[in-house]
Formats: C-alpha cells, structure tokens, sequence
C-alpha cells in the first residue's frame, strides 16, 4: 500500500465512512471489522453501522475486538470514552466484562470507585484486575523509590568518627586536601566523614491522601508509594485518606490491594479534619515529612485548614502539597488556597509517578522544594 493509500484508508477510518466523508474508499476485511469497532462507540446513537447497546455481552464482546485492533495506549483511551458516552461503570460489575478489559490505573480507579455497589461474585474478579495493575505499577515504580529513600538517608545522617566500613571516602578526602604529601602522593585523613549509623525511623513519613472522586488516580498511586515505603525499616511510614471523614489506612500497608480497596473513592472534602488528625500522628516534627495529596478544594472550615497548616509548618514539620500524584496532566485545584500556602512555605504542585521519588529524596535531604521543583520545570503556586 502506497502512502497516500494508507492516509486516505486513515481519514476513512476516522471520518466513519458513508457519504460525508468524500473518499469514497473500499475497505478490507481487517479494516472493516477496525471500522465497525470504532463506529459501535462513536456512532452509538442508534444512527450509525454499530452500536453496543445496554449489553455485557456485546460491551465484552467489543472490548476484546478492539484489544486486537489497537495497541494498548488506544484500547485505554477508547474504554475511557466508552465510561464517558455508555454506561459502561454499570457493566463493569459483571465479571465477564473485567475479564475482557486492558487493565490500567484508571480502571482500577473505577473499580474502587464501584467497590460499594459491586456484587460478590465480581469482587474476586476486580480483585483480581487491581492486583495485576498494581503488581504492574509496583515493578516499576518500587526500586527508584526504594533507592532514592534509601541514599538519601545514608547521606543525610553524616558522623566525624566512622567506622571504616563506614567512610564516605569522596567527602572525606575533599575535606582533607590541604593535608596531601606530595612526597608520598597521599593525604593524611585528619578528618573522617562518614555516614551515619542507621537508627530503626530516621524519618516519619505521613501520606494525606484526599479521595474525593477528581483523585482517584492518585489515591492509586499513593497507596502503592505508600506500600513500599511502609517496606523500608529506615522511615516510618503512615497512610490516612479522608473526604468529609478521616480513615487511617496504615494497617492495611503491608497488601496495596487491600488498602485500594480499603479507601471510598467520591464524597466531599473536609482537608482540616484531615489534617488535624495527621497534627495528632506526629512525634518529632523535625523528622516529619507530612505530604498532602489534595486539589485543595475545601470543603470544610478553609480558615481553620489555614492556620493548621501555618502551625504544623512552623512546628518544623516538611510539609508538602501536591495537587496530583498522577500522570494526567494539570489538574484543576484550588489557586487561592494553593497560593496562601506557598505563602506559608509549603510548596504546592503537581507531581508524576516517575518523579515521585526524587521528590522524596529531596524532602529527606531538606532540600528547597520549590528549588527542585523549578529545576524540573515543574509549575509551582506562588505567595
């Protein structure tokens, strides 16, 4: 097939064919089976050569065509359309329709969000799905995290009388170059730096976790940063999610899955509940590093959420808003609040999976965040 062949078979497939589409061009077999998956979404008003109707079946049946038609990052966009336009979330609770789905992050939001309503026989089946997908994200987003935390704490905890396993040889020998011999070609090591001896919790780590129904991606991908954190011996590690009420998921750490399924994705939003809860968990606020995973839209006493942040923040907690955890780009949120709590020196903004532990390399270091953050281009709310 010529280039200009595949173009025009390309504008067919979008245009949706009949006699609108001015091309006049005959499909194959392959591209018509692509032509009819395509039309039973996007032309399922009835008017058009497809639709899925209000059946399992057929959505399954659907689900599976277009799982071989099109690569993953298409299914994942068209099953997010098919949410959007058919009531798809009702069929979701139907285990033969999971089984058919590409399993993502968004889907494992859905699920959740349906966890409430869902009949038991689809329970396992979801189960199942969020596993998968969180196994998935676990493997690649685990070690970075695990490294970044675990470096950060070795460096950030120096002692002048180390053992000699203990050496950090590169500072050490910086440190001690106006003693070098040239007649030996050596330095004499006056002074030893090294890191520091490992205590059981360098750092407490508290995870504030909004779950209104505009976070869920992110309550997904907090709980699983949250898991394996919880792993690491070197930080204490807790998990709170709150909408109008306040839920401390800690326990349920040890198994992501559990703890997805643990969290009640929608409802409102009370972050000054929240937040005073998380005041009552801290134990050394020098060693606390309390981020709040949150739009910042209030929905309780906005004044009262203000002055506890100003006092957590000046009690020396290190503490940290970030609008999403997420990788679906700028989210809405609340400017004003977002603002005043740039003005009280808590850095707001919104953080990918990817650069999640680099960002908590940089709290553990006490870092200036908003330095980090305008190092990678990322925007931050200004005072």
């Amino acid at each position: 097939m010529s280039a200009t062949e595949d173009r025009l078979r390309r504008w067919r497939l979008i245009l949706g064919g009949e006699q609108a589409d001015g091309i006049g061009l005959d499909l194959g077999n392959a591209d018509l089976a692509m032509d009819k998956a395509l039309a039973a979404l996007y032309e399922s008003d009835g008017k058009g050569k497809g639709s899925l109707a209000a059946s399992a079946p057929n959505v399954a049946r659907w689900l599976g065509d277009i799982r071989n038609y099109f690569p993953s990052p298409v299914v994942r966009v068209m099953q997010q359309d098919a949410l959007e336009r058919l009531n798809l979330r009702q069929m979701l609770l139907q285990p033969e329709m999971l089984e058919a789905v590409e399993p993502d992050v968004h889907l494992v939001a859905n699920l959740l969000a349906l966890g409430g309503v869902m009949p038991a026989k689809t329970k396992e089946t979801a189960r199942l799905v969020v596993r998968k997908v969180v196994e998935e994200l676990e493997c690649r987003l685990s070690n970075p995290l695990r490294q970044a935390v675990i470096g950060s704490l070795n460096r950030a905890s120096r002692n002048r009388r180390p053992r000699h396993n203990e050496i950090d040889w590169p500072r050490t020998i910086r440190a001690n170059l106006k003693h070098y011999q040239p007649e030996y070609r050596t330095i004499i090591p006056e002074t030893r730096i090294g890191y520091g001896r490992k205590r059981s919790a360098q750092r407490d780590i508290i995870l504030c976790v909004d779950q209104s129904g505009s976070m869920a991606t992110s309550v997904v991908y907090s709980g699983i940063f949250g898991a394996v954190l919880a792993s690491l011996p070197a930080v204490r590690t807790q998990m709170v999610v709150f909408d109008t009420a306040v839920v401390d998921l800690t326990a349920e750490l040890s198994d992501p899955v559990e703890l997805l399924f643990g969290a009640q994705l929608g409802g409102g939003t009370d972050i000054n509940r929240a937040l005073g809860y998380c005041q009552g968990l801290v134990r050394q606020p020098h060693d606390t590093i309390l981020i709040l995973i949150s739009d910042l839209f209030e929905g309780g006493n906005q004044q009262e959420m203000l002055k506890r942040a100003a006092t957590l923040a000046a009690s020396g907690v290190q503490m940290i808003a970030l609008l999403a955890l997420c990788d679906d780009g700028a989210p809405g949120y609340d400017h004003n609040v977002a603002s005043l709590f740039a003005g009280l020196g808590i850095p707001a903004f919104a953080c990918t999976p990817d650069l999640f532990p680099e960002l908590m390399a940089a709290a553990i270091n006490r870092s200036d965040i908003s330095q980090w953050a305008a190092a990678r281009e990322i925007a931050t709310a200004r005072g």
